[in-house]
């Protein structure tokens, strides 16, 4: 029979006197049925607080069903009047002791969800038992309850020796007492400021032969606590890679997704290029495999994949058909699938790719379309040979005039032009044509940047400028910005056809905005054309940087901390989980001799692997000066200690007017005054002796972390 007649408002007085009938009530089946009303009506969320005494005596009926009943019934309410539960704690401590297991569990579970400071006391040592118990139900719940128990009061499980219970539990017979061991562990590390959990590879190993036995649940947290092994040896890492490759075929995509992150992640350790493409090749199908699922699955998956293919592109290079849109995907399976399709496209499959974002082009989904189009635009930049195509494509969904598909044609016309100058400038007239059909700014924005560019080619530029100027006013500030400079363009290239246009425009930006830099860009090309048209000239049409898609790439150091972070949120939106968790710890790579030299010279001023060498090698001198001291126990925590806290952030490379302006105040105060200058400004917390001078670089402790080496 159905549950939902107890769904119904009772009488607080009518429900007691069915808990204290004294009529003969064979197996209890009275007391439960008015249990479970009592139940409903709290999810109901009528007040049920006044029965306690009566649902409290109930505590004694040696009835599993039952206890489970009144045991909610303290939980809910035990928080609002914590004396509830002081009338609960002897019959706990009884039932603690109960010959059946699973009495003993939910008691020992039901007391780890009271917030209440008395029965955390009487928790202790009931659960200190139960971490031993003969039964392995019972110690599974026990490590759980260890973890709950910690966020209530993380002192007291530290100062009562549940970590080194949790520890012993790691090479328990059973393998769920093992996956909730690891599972407690790997959350107390995440939350605590000076527990660091590691894995050596004899416990490793031991924790993969368990992978087998658990429940796709136990896998995964096993599969995420091998996060914290670090391969000292050339070897390890191939060898756990390949002994958690057959999780990559489970059914379960949680299961999928964590064995992926720990073999990307032990594929930083692998010393042999071979290895490396053979473990690519395991990851391609179970990937493929996720596009199968349903469309929130889907989704997961992909944008864990596009993290994947920016450091191991060579994964899914052959399977790129797989990310073809189909027609009844949603709208954000698509816009995944359209951002891996470029990432995957090349000189061998770029006929296909253009082609499908050709057909997505003429699709009716808005957003779609936009992404479509400017996908077109992004191949052309990214593959030189493929451009003519692309823009021949372009030019035809012009021809459509379809708003938002010529806006976005425009956009990305102007990416092409600069990075093709003097190549494709022919259908700069096509463009001129549709010059009535923009309204959004950054198409304004792009088109005006083509005429000022090309000011001299195009004979009525003043005109169309002109035209433009009529609501400069009332535009936004990137349409402004681009009004001026390309109204300045104008009178550099064609003198008499801008020197009507120049003073007003001047006069507007630096008179009539409130926008500080259109007004100080507006300041900077007065006093130029002013001064010395020359000059203006040489900075006004300077050769612009060539772009490339490589800006579009995530950051690298970024991109090596989101990788640790696959299969969760991390990955999905992108963002480093310090950036919205309060208080997470960050993930990075250990150093140990096994580590490979990562590459991250793209656009950077440091090579983040030579740190690491060296915090590596400085670590092992401070290991056997440690050793030889008698304090080897506290080596590990203060390597990590030492590596996280040495972690700073990248720099950009300095643009060009940047590196200008550098130079000239270098060549003034001197080069090392300068870099003095320099290097406290970007790091006002610098504690190198070059900043504080002697001795005063080491003062102040860092955290002293509990490093679990097992």
């Amino acid at each position: 029979m159905s549950d939902a007649k107890f769904f119904q408002r009772g009488k607080i007085q009518e429900l007691r006197l069915e808990l204290n009938s004294d009529k003969k009530d064979r197996n209890y089946t009275r007391k439960k049925q008015t249990l479970k009303k009592i139940v409903a009506n709290m999810t109901m969320g009528n007040d049920m607080s006044s029965l306690h005494p009566d649902v409290i005596a109930c505590m004694s009926i040696p009835v599993l069903e039952v206890k489970k009943m009144v045991y909610l019934f303290l939980i809910n309410y035990a928080k609002a009047k914590p004396e509830m539960a002081y009338e609960a704690i002897q019959t706990f401590r009884r039932d603690v002791e109960d010959p059946n297991p699973l009495i003993r569990a939910l008691a020992i579970r039901t007391m780890g969800y009271i917030h209440v400071d008395k029965v955390t006391s009487c928790l202790i040592q009931p659960l200190r038992h139960c971490m031993r118990d003969q039964d392995p139900y019972v110690r599974k719940t026990a490590a759980v309850c260890v973890a709950k128990l910690f966020m209530q009061d993380r002192h007291l499980v530290e100062n009562a020796g549940f970590i080194d219970l949790l520890r012993e539990m790691l090479v328990d017979s059973n393998p769920s007492v093992v996956a909730n061991a690891v599972a407690a562990l790997t959350e107390i590390s995440e939350r605590s400021d000076h527990i660091q959990l590691q894995l050596n590879m004899s416990i490793a190993s031991k924790l993969v032969t368990a992978l087998n036995e658990c429940s796709e649940w136990g896998q995964t947290y096993i599969l995420e606590s091998l996060m914290f092994v670090v391969p000292q040896e050339p070897g390890d890492a191939e060898m756990l890679a390949e002994r958690i490759a057959p999780r990559l075929q489970h059914a379960n995509s949680a299961v999928v997704l964590t064995a992926v992150k720990v073999i990307v992640y032990l594929m930083n350790y692998m010393s042999r290029d071979e290895d490396i493409q053979s473990m690519c090749k395991k990851l391609s199908p179970p990937l493929v495999t996720l596009l199968s699922s349903g469309p929130e699955v889907q989704y997961v998956g992909l944008r864990n994949i596009l993290l994947v293919i920016q450091k191991h592109p060579e994964i899914l290079k052959n399977d790129i058909k797989i990310f073809f849109c189909k027609y009844n995907d949603p709208i954000y399976v698509k816009m995944a699938k359209l951002e891996i399709m470029f990432r995957l496209a090349s000189e061998h499959n770029v006929e296909q790719v253009l082609s499908e974002l050709k057909e997505y082009a003429t699709e009716v989904d808005v957003d779609f379309v936009r992404k479509a189009v400017r996908s077109i635009g992004r191949l052309a930049v990214k593959i030189e040979s493929t451009a003519q195509r692309c823009v021949e494509a372009l030019l035809e969904l012009i021809q459509t005039k379809v708003n938002y598909v010529v806006q976005e044609s425009i956009v990305v016309i102007k990416d092409i032009f600069r990075k093709y100058p003097n190549q494709y400038e022919s259908i700069i007239g096509v463009l001129c044509e549709n010059l009535d059909n923009l309204d959004e700014p950054e198409a304004k924005a792009a088109m005006i940047w083509i005429i000022g560019q090309y000011a001299d080619r195009i004979e009525n530029s003043d005109e169309l400028l002109d035209d433009f100027l009529y609501t400069f006013l009332e535009e936004t500030v990137e349409v402004q910005l681009a009004l001026l400079t390309a109204t300045v363009k104008l009178f550099i290239k064609r003198p008499t056809a801008g020197q009507d246009l120049v003073p007003k425009v001047l006069k507007w930006a630096t008179e009539e905005v409130d926008n500080p830099d259109l007004r100080d860009r507006g300041y900077i090309y007065w006093r130029l054309l002013s001064t010395d048209v020359a000059a203006a000239k040489a900075v006004v049409l300077s050769e612009k940087p060539h772009i490339s898609t490589e800006t579009d790439n995530m950051d690298p150091v970024l991109l090596e901390e989101l990788l640790l972070h696959i299969a969760s949120l991390s990955a999905i939106y992108h963002k480093a989980p310090t950036t919205f968790i309060p208080h997470c710890k960050p993930r990075f790579l250990i150093p140990s001799p096994a580590l490979r030299r990562q590459n991250y010279n793209v656009g950077r001023t440091l090579q983040h692997q030579d740190s690491y060498s060296s915090l590596h090698n400085t670590a092992q001198f401070q290991q056997g000066h440690n050793m030889q001291s008698g304090r080897s126990d506290e080596v590990d925590g203060g390597l990590d200690e030492f590596v996280s806290s040495s972690k700073q952030p990248q720099h950009q490379r300095l643009s060009y007017h940047e590196q200008s302006f550098e130079q000239v105040a270098e060549a003034s105060i001197g080069n090392q005054e300068y870099y003095e200058q320099k290097m406290n400004a970007e790091n006002p917390y610098r504690t190198d002796t070059a900043a504080v001078g002697g001795s005063q670089a080491n003062k102040g402790g860092g955290v002293d972390l509990m490093s679990f080496d097992l």
